[in-house]
């Protein structure tokens, strides 16, 4: 076997005994909002054409009742996105990019509790801009993903 070389014991890609290290990488923040933006179209957009138009009657409708409307928006689009996590552990958008929802502890797919918590804190992370905070972190976890106890890691 080949000496571990100072500069991949430095920067942790080999551990102290000179074996590779066995851990997930994180997918960027690029990444991560391409695979939102593609969840928005994918989902977001077909719930939206059918909120506008089938149940609020269109524009003006929206308009006089916006609160019920973003709740009938939203409230699918979570159950779907939720729907998908629980069965792969991916969205769409996620595959598109090959990214991956896992437990942060055991990584595997986590639980349906979890993927509630997740994807409704996420609502919250995304209007109050939690997010943000996931540019700042090495594993580039969002609030959301921290307190839900999730990470985000690249499948390839």
């Amino acid at each position: 076997m080949a000496k571990a070389r100072f500069r991949d014991v430095k920067q942790g890609r080999i551990g102290d005994n000179g074996k590779e290290k066995e851990g997930y990488s994180y997918p960027s923040m690029g990444r991560r909002v391409k695979a939102f933006i593609t969840d928005s179209f994918m989902l977001l957009m077909p719930i939206m054409y059918i909120v506008f138009y089938l149940v609020m009657g269109g524009r003006e409708g929206f308009a006089a009742n916006k609160v019920l409307g973003w709740i009938d928006i939203i409230v699918p689009y979570l159950l779907i996105s939720m729907a998908f996590i629980a069965k792969s552990g991916q969205t769409p958008g996620m595959r598109a990019y090959s990214m991956k929802v896992v437990d942060a502890k055991s990584k595997e797919t986590p639980g349906l509790f979890r993927i509630f918590l997740r994807q409704l804190l996420g609502v919250l992370d995304f209007l109050f801009f939690g997010w943000i905070v996931g540019f700042f972190r090495k594993d580039h976890r969002s609030p959301h993903e921290l307190i839900s106890s999730t990470a985000m890691v690249d499948t390839e």
